[in-house]
């Protein structure tokens, strides 16, 4: 019996198996890719509830009250609030960024900790196997409309101008991954640098902080 030849475009090797699954279906089936596509989702915006049935409703008209003639109308006694005399509560705090990121509260971002060599722009190994789901997750269908900035950071180690250039490769680092291992189109990635200026963990200058040498990724269709 003859077979079709399979088509290689789009097509992954199943591990072990030998059977071609999909490019997309290795998303679906990554449980650190599928976090991120529902991290980089759009946030729903401004939605409208209706008004209650009764908001609208004209109010229905209340008979004054009948006063004899030549009688004065009392005004009507003043109701003691049952907070009067009570401070204000001040309202809950709003978070100013999204939850582990350095990104606007309410935008779809996510931070990774890259490990990259000191003082360069070249992605070990580890970084690769670290920014492989993010790769799978924006190569995925869920995420294949959407474009997205990729954010360098660093720590606070050495001085601004070193670090917004190193930051600024860096990113551009990633991206060239990103395109050139998953597929990823190049109009959808903007790379930037932002050095030592957004640190995730607040430090003194010349502090060696991990967490702060970093990609940050941003739906930029949010």
């Amino acid at each position: 019996m003859r077979y079709a030849p399979l088509p290689l475009a789009g097509m992954l090797l199943a591990s072990g198996l030998g059977i071609g699954l999909p490019a997309p279906a290795m998303a679906q089936n990554d449980p650190a890719a599928l976090q991120l596509i529902e991290q980089l989702r759009p946030r729903t915006r401004g939605i409208r509830l209706p008004a209650p049935a009764d908001a609208t409703a004209p109010a229905s008209p209340v008979a004054p009250a009948a006063v004899a003639p030549g009688a004065t109308a009392e005004p009507p006694a003043a109701v003691a609030s049952p907070d009067a005399g009570k401070p204000p509560v001040a309202p809950p705090p709003v978070a100013a960024v999204a939850p582990g990121t350095t990104a606007p509260a309410g935008v779809a971002a996510v931070s990774i900790t890259v490990t990259f060599p000191s003082g360069s722009a070249n992605l070990t190994p580890q970084a690769e196997a670290t920014l492989a789901p993010l790769g799978r997750a924006l190569s995925s269908p869920d995420l294949a409309p959407f474009r997205f900035r990729i954010e360098g950071h660093t720590d606070s180690v050495g001085d601004a101008a070193s670090n917004q250039r190193l930051s600024e490769r860096r990113a551009e680092a990633v991206r060239g991954y990103l395109v050139a291992k998953h597929g990823v189109a190049p109009a959808r990635l903007e790379a930037v640098g932002l050095g030592e200026t957004r640190l995730l963990v607040p430090t003194p200058d010349g502090w060696d902080e991990a967490r702060n040498r970093r990609v940050q990724v941003i739906n930029l269709d949010d």
